[in-house]
């Protein structure tokens, strides 16, 4: 209807867990032919958290929800819809949002999974926002969690190095006042989904044996074609976004960005003539945590005190499919 105001989105409370056991590059060269230098030089990680044995993605959910859930003051009964973003769920199916309803005991909730690799949970920001717009559901959970651990070949130095495990969450609720989403972009170009996938273990190379002993059950990624994809695409997302909001870079307060490899990130805040400082980072002590990079950068800045209200926050990210996105927000 002409001239119907939607209410918007907002962040009223976040949460996020990492594991306590910590790989660090020194660790690494014990393992493989690597070295610190090398793994620093070319991502900008020292070291990553590793999920214990027992713990699968959901269990990583619920502690970073209970989190958040207590910050905002709200029980799990609260909350209307659960949006789980993970590559490295507990099973192929059921959904890993519905192990986590039942560990919260989200009675009232309705969960599902999305899949977009790093770029997953800021589709989950998307599909939350068309919702509380919609006014169909009041407050939505939103989760990135990763072990990637378990999902990554230990024998691989190119990729094994990058890689880490984590957990975060927000959730959303609609308000009426000048602050929240104001916009949201997802994309996404399947011509390029080799450049980082999981060949094993899907209808197309069902798990058997040869495939088991070929390791296609571990992360495959192209590295520099991916990089120069990524950097190309950010700086282009970033001025579409800004430019349909009518702003200008430098009126940004804050960037998150996925925390890929360090290199990515400068090379965004060069093309965009922004200093570093405006630029969250924190992968050189989690490294790539695919879907939960986001939400657990976005926890540690607020914890942190970096974020004010009235500031202008953009959210991006680059992963496997090819999938990318961005989500920008007043605070």
């Amino acid at each position: 209807m002409k001239g119907l105001k939607l209410p918007r989105s907002r962040i009223i409370a976040t949460g996020s867990y990492l594991p306590d056991k910590i790989l660090t590059n020194r660790d690494l060269e014990k393992m493989l032919d690597t070295s610190d230098e090398w793994i620093t030089e070319r991502t900008g990680i020292k070291e990553r958290r590793i999920a214990d044995e027992s713990q699968a993605a959901s269990d990583l959910a619920y502690e970073a929800s209970k989190v958040a859930l207590d910050r905002a003051g709200l029980r799990p009964e609260d909350i209307d819809m659960i949006i789980v973003a993970t590559v490295s769920g507990d099973m192929p199916f059921p959904s890993t949002a519905c192990f986590l309803q039942a560990k919260l005991g989200a009675s009232n909730a309705v969960g599902f999974d999305i899949n977009a690799a790093c770029s997953g949970f800021l589709y989950g920001f998307c599909i939350a926002d068309s919702f509380i717009k919609s006014e169909m559901y009041k407050r939505i959970l939103v989760v990135g969690t990763e072990v990637l651990s378990k999902i990554t070949d230990w024998h691989d130095r190119t990729t094994c190095v990058l890689f880490g495990d984590g957990a975060g969450a927000a959730i959303l609720e609609p308000t009426d006042e000048d602050r929240g989403i104001l916009s949201v972009h997802i994309n996404s170009d399947g011509r390029m989904w080799d450049l980082l996938h999981i060949p094993g273990g899907g209808s197309r190379n069902p798990t058997a044996a040869e495939t088991v002993e070929k390791r296609l059950h571990y992360i495959k990624m192209k590295g520099n074609e991916t990089f120069k994809v990524a950097v190309r695409t950010l700086e282009d997302l970033v001025l579409r976004t800004l430019e349909e909001q009518g702003l200008k870079p430098s009126q940004l307060s804050l960037l998150v960005l996925h925390q890929a490899n360090l290199r990515i990130i400068q090379a965004t805040a060069e093309r965009l003539g922004l200093p570093m400082s405006k630029f969250i980072v924190n992968l050189y002590k989690y490294g790539n945590t695919s879907a939960a990079s986001i939400p657990i950068a976005l926890d540690e800045a607020l914890i942190s005190g970096r974020i004010k209200n009235g500031d202008y926050i953009l959210f991006e990210a680059f992963g496997g499919g090819l999938t990318w996105s961005s989500v920008l927000i007043k605070w």
